[in-house]
């Protein structure tokens, strides 16, 4: 078998559907997008790909992040049965050349493609592929290929992100430097009705467990720990702290071991109130992904929330933050979206996403507003533009084309301007932290504020010392950018006095030359990765895939888990 994603390059604009709006890169593409050299750039590998390849018998090569040649090249020198092809939805046409592909070079391999393209209503029609896969790939391929589908699941040892580049710098991937990603559960039982994830596994009230209780997932992120030499774990579920249980029992072993780990987690609102703060720092949460959605939205994982307060209070404690916000919502208009991006702009979140408002296909506000008539023909939008950073592909009441793309525009750099670099406000959180629990009870929890403080006297002083001579015009920004570097200095001495007078003017130059690149047109690309699992036995210069045992006590299969979907009420479904 082979496995690979869709080829690249990815942040240009060509043939095949690139977008320069649209990299292959979290950050830069909806977070940081106008942030220039202060924008934080790095690659995640495809994990699905990963968990797919680790948890197959038959032998497996993984190609990541192939250029066209490369993926021709694999065709044509290696004989495959099945080729297997995972994608978004921007990405239909670079798809529909990989079949074509693989057709000529491999007239006999089955085609597989699955990940979010697969919910398109009439792939099957543009795509010469033999299966398309909706949902979770590992079970399918095992019984796809007469494997013992309910089989324990074996973890892939996955370094969060790679190519890490931020003012000019690549940042280190030594050992034990980058987070290793957990995922524990894949979909999310509140099932927003745009949420693409949540109806990829079923929709609203369904998740689908890969492990299911705390003594698994403490298991398995020890062998992690072991393996890759790590304290920080970036877990990716949708809602992790919504599984309150398996949570709280992770916090118990957490506690019985000693442990002092980072956990890196994507939460709701109502979910994060529902613990104590002092919950999240012994369990070691140190940054969350949240939704703030937009003012006045009527999602019930926020009712009753001030995120106002919530986000001052969890940064307060160190715990970094990443808010979320829709824009193009049905009541959005030109005379009320500012109101909506000042809003999500007052929060003064570490790290801010921005995205439209989009109906995707497969989630319930696609087919509601396919039912009312209101989403466009394709002939009047390009499926590559549909990627949440520009344009709709249904008809706004009162927004158009035009307007949404220059609105997106918007709220980035309000956002940028008002509350600054967001590697600034890392530091400013981290200090926070740092001042309030470096003297913490619990040796533990005085231990991880220790390793995320550890780069405050040095790396992050020269940050705050570069980020005040780049704002020396700025008479705002500048004085915030002197009263943290004077907050630093007061707390960390000569040190980190040293590494500001130093390194400051150093990175200063960094920053610079890194805007004369973007300035010219530098696209950022990440580098092919090439692995084989176990039993690929003729191509041993390949990396070899490894992976953690399952946990001690085999976790159920891992099938869909239903809960009542009507009416799903957040707190009635926390201790499920």
């Amino acid at each position: 078998m082979l496995l690979s994603s869709v080829f690249g390059p990815y942040g240009q604009d060509d043939q095949y559907g690139s977008r320069r709006l649209n990299p292959m890169e979290l950050y830069h593409n909806q977070v940081t997008r106008t942030q220039g050299a202060f924008s934080l750039r790095m690659f995640h590998r495809s994990w699905g790909l990963m968990m797919i390849q680790a948890n197959i018998a038959a032998p497996c090569t993984l190609l990541d992040f192939p250029t066209l040649d490369r993926f021709i090249e694999e065709l044509r020198t290696h004989r495959y049965d099945v080729v297997g092809i995972s994608s978004i939805i921007p990405n239909v046409y670079k798809v529909k050349k990989m079949c074509e592909l693989i057709r000529r070079y491999q007239p006999d391999a089955e085609i597989v493609v699955g990940g979010h393209v697969a919910n398109v209503p009439d792939l099957a029609r543009r795509i010469d592929a033999d299966h398309v896969v909706r949902g979770e790939g590992v079970r399918w391929f095992r019984r796809y290929l007469g494997e013992d589908e309910d089989r324990p699941l074996r973890h892939p040892m996955i370094s969060s992100g790679v190519g890490t580049r931020n003012l000019g710098v690549n940042t280190s991937e030594r050992r034990g430097d980058v987070a290793a990603t957990i995922v524990p559960s894949v979909g999310c039982p509140l099932g927003c009705n745009f949420c693409s994830t949540s109806a990829m596994f079923g929709g609203k009230g369904k998740w689908v467990d890969f492990y299911r209780t705390g003594d698994e997932l403490f298991d398995v992120i020890c062998q992690v720990e072991r393996e890759m030499g790590v304290s920080s774990f970036f877990i990716m579920d949708e809602n992790f702290l919504f599984h309150r249980r398996r949570a709280l029992r992770l916090l118990e072993l957490i506690e019985r071991h000693e442990k002092s780990w980072s956990l890196y987690v994507f939460s709701s609102a109502n979910v994060l109130r529902s613990y104590s703060i002092e919950q999240l720092i012994r369990l070691g949460i140190s940054w969350v992904w949240m939704g703030i959605e937009g003012r006045d939205s009527q999602y019930a994982k926020l009712t009753g929330t001030d995120t106002f307060e919530l986000v001052r209070r969890l940064q307060s404690h160190g715990i970094r933050v990443l808010g979320s916000t829709i824009l193009g919502l049905e009541n959005h208009t030109p005379d009320n979206i500012d109101e909506a991006i000042d809003h999500a702009v007052r929060h003064d979140t570490d790290f801010h996403q921005f995205m439209l408002y989009t109906p995707v296909p497969g989630t319930p506000l696609h087919a509601e507003l396919s039912a009312a008539g209101l989403m466009k023909d394709e002939s009047e939008y390009h499926p590559s533009d549909i990627h949440g950073q520009s344009i709709l592909n249904y008809r706004h009441p009162s927004l158009d084309d035009e307007q949404t793309a220059e609105i997106m525009l918007r709220a980035f750099d309000r956002d940028f301007q008002i509350n600054g670099p967001s590697t600034v406000r890392i530091v400013r959180t981290t200090l926070a932290g740092w001042k309030r629990h470096k003297h913490h009870a619990d040796p533990c929890v005085r231990r991880r504020y220790a390793w995320e403080a550890r780069e405050l006297a040095t790396t992050y002083s020269t940050v705050v010392a570069a980020s005040r001579l780049y704002y020396r015009r700025d008479p705002v920004m500048h004085a915030r950018m002197s009263a943290l570097l004077r907050e630093l200095r007061a707390e960390f001495g000569w040190k980190s006095r040293l590494s500001a007078a130093i390194g400051g003017r150093w990175l200063l130059g960094r920053i610079r030359k890194e805007e004369k690149r973007l300035a010219a047109g530098f696209s950022h690309e990440p580098p092919t990765f090439c692995e084989r699992n176990e039993s690929v036995a003729d191509r041993p210069e390949l990396p070899l895939c490894r992976s953690a045992a399952p946990p001690v006590a085999p976790p159920p299969p891992a099938r869909p888990i239903v809960v009542p979907s009507e009416p799903v009420r957040e707190h009635e479904l926390v201790g499920v």
